[in-house]
C-alpha cells in the first residue's frame, strides 16, 4: 500500500533535513514525499542529502500560510493513503508501519507523541527534556479539548473526495477542525504507541503563548463551525492540568531512546 507524506515548510531547512533523516530509516517506505515550499528559501540543499528518498518539491512563489499549502500538498498526492508532517517534527522508525497496519479497521490513524524541548548545537537539535502526550480518543471529550496531533496522522486519500479539504479559516485550529469533520464520517482510531517527536522550542512555542485577540477569533470561528459553545483560551500546559483533560490520560508504548536524529546536512555543514 502506497504512502504519500505531505509536508508543508517554511525556513525550517536544517529541522526538515531532520524529518527527512527520520523518513530514511522508516521500515515501511513512503512511496511520495510531498514537500511544499511555502515561499521560503530553497530547501534544495536538505532534499539533495537524501536522494534515495521520493521526494517532490512545490516551490510556492509567495507564503500562502501553512493551512493552504496543505491543501496544495495533499492535492499532489497519488497515492491511496496520506500522511501529515509538520516540518520540525520527527517520526521513529516503526511509525509508518505501525500506522500502516492500523489501517485496516479504520479511515483515519494517530498515533502518541512524545513532546520534547530542545538545545541547538552544531546545527543539531538536541534534547533537554520530554514530555509525554498521550490521551483516550473520546470523541465527545474531543469538542473541548483536542488532544490530536496531526504529525504522523494516515488517513484514506478519498476522505477529501467526501469532507473536502482543511479550512484556513479556522487557521490555527485546522487540525481540530480536521478531527471533528473527520470524525463525523469515518472510522477514527488512537494508535497508543509513542512513536511521533514533537519538537517544543525552549525559546517558546505557538502552543505555549497565551492566547491573543487573533487566536481568540480563530477559536470563535471553530466554536461556531461546530457549536462547541465556550471553549477554554488558557496557556496549553495550563489546559494539560485540568481535572477533566488529566482524566483522559493514557498508557502508551515509549520506543524513543532519547538519542537525536542527526542530518546529513547537518553533519555535512560541521565536519
Amino acid at each position: 500500500m502506497g504512502v504519500s507524506v505531505v509536508i508543508a515548510t517554511y525556513n525550517r531547512l536544517l529541522p526538515l533535513a531532520e524529518l527527512l533523516e527520520s523518513l530514511s530509516k522508516q521500515t515501511y517506505k513512503p512511496t511520495q514525499i510531498i514537500i511544499v515550499n511555502d515561499g521560503g528559501s530553497s530547501v534544495q540543499a536538505a532534499v539533495d542529502a537524501y536522494p534515495e528518498l521520493p521526494i517532490e518539491i512545490i516551490q510556492l512563489h509567495e507564503n500562502v500560510g501553512h493551512v493552504e499549502a496543505r491543501n496544495i500538498g495533499v492535492r499532489a498526492v497519488t497515492e491511496d493513503f496520506i500522511m501529515l508532517c509538520d516540518d520540525d517534527d520527527l517520526l521513529l522508525p516503526c511509525h509508518i508501519e505501525r500506522m500502516i497496519a492500523n489501517m485496516n479497521d479504520a479511515d483515519f490513524v494517530y498515533s502518541d507523541v512524545e513532546i520534547f524541548h530542545y538545545r541547538i548545537e552544531n546545527g543539531m537539535r538536541i534534547p533537554t527534556d520530554r514530555f509525554l502526550f498521550a490521551y483516550e480518543c473520546d470523541l465527545q471529550a474531543m469538542r473541548s479539548f483536542s488532544t490530536y496531533v496531526p504529525s504522523g496522522s494516515m488517513y484514506r486519500r478519498v476522505i477529501h473526495d467526501i469532507i473536502g479539504y482543511f479550512d484556513p479559516y479556522v487557521h490555527n485550529y485546522w487540525d481540530w477542525d480536521f478531527f471533528l469533520r473527520v470524525a463525523k464520517e469515518f472510522r477514527i482510531k488512537r494508535v497508543s504507541t509513542a512513536s511521533v517527536l514533537y519538537a517544543f522550542s525552549n525559546e517558546g512555542d505557538h502552543l505555549s503563548k497565551q492566547m491573543n485577540e487573533t487566536r481568540q477569533m480563530y477559536l470563535g470561528r471553530l466554536s461556531e463551525k461546530h457549536e462547541l459553545g465556550d471553549l477554554p483560551t488558557k496557556n496549553f500546559w495550563l489546559l494539560l492540568s485540568e481535572p477533566e483533560v488529566q482524566r483522559r490520560k493514557a498508557k502508551s508504548e515509549i520506543i524513543w531512546d532519547g538519542e537525536p536524529f542527526r542530518s546529513r546536512l547537518a553533519h555535512s555543514i560541521h565536519c
